[in-house]
């Protein structure tokens, strides 16, 4: 096997791969608990549960590979829609996901 270069990490060979950090924000007056459930997360709530970052807004740190991703955020146990959502796709409920995109790692000019 002489002469074959070292093996490269996956990410490093395949940079999208590699996640990245998403940050979704949600204004929620009042709330007392938002979630977010999507197709990143099996739509569970209970498995990305948003932080009180401001008097009314919460925040949620998720790292993604890239790809696109639906979801909808859940305010003390009422699914809600994200109206600064850019894109919606129709959910088999009748109602309307949220869509946000993650883009390739910067890295990928490099290959």
């Amino acid at each position: 096997m002489k002469g074959r270069p070292p093996i490269q990490p996956i990410a490093e060979r395949f940079p999208a791969l590699e996640e990245q950090e998403v940050v979704l924000t949600f204004i929620a007056p009042g709330a007392k608990a938002v979630q977010v459930a999507g197709t990143f997360n099996g739509w569970r709530p209970e498995a990305n549960p948003l932080e009180q970052t401001g008097a009314e807004e919460w925040t949620a740190r998720l790292k993604l590979k890239s790809g696109q991703y639906e979801y909808r955020f859940v305010v003390d146990g009422v699914w809600s829609d994200d109206p600064q959502a850019g894109q919606t796709a129709v959910n088999p409920y009748g109602g309307l996901n949220s869509v946000f995109q993650v883009g390739l790692d910067d890295r990928t000019d490099l290959l």
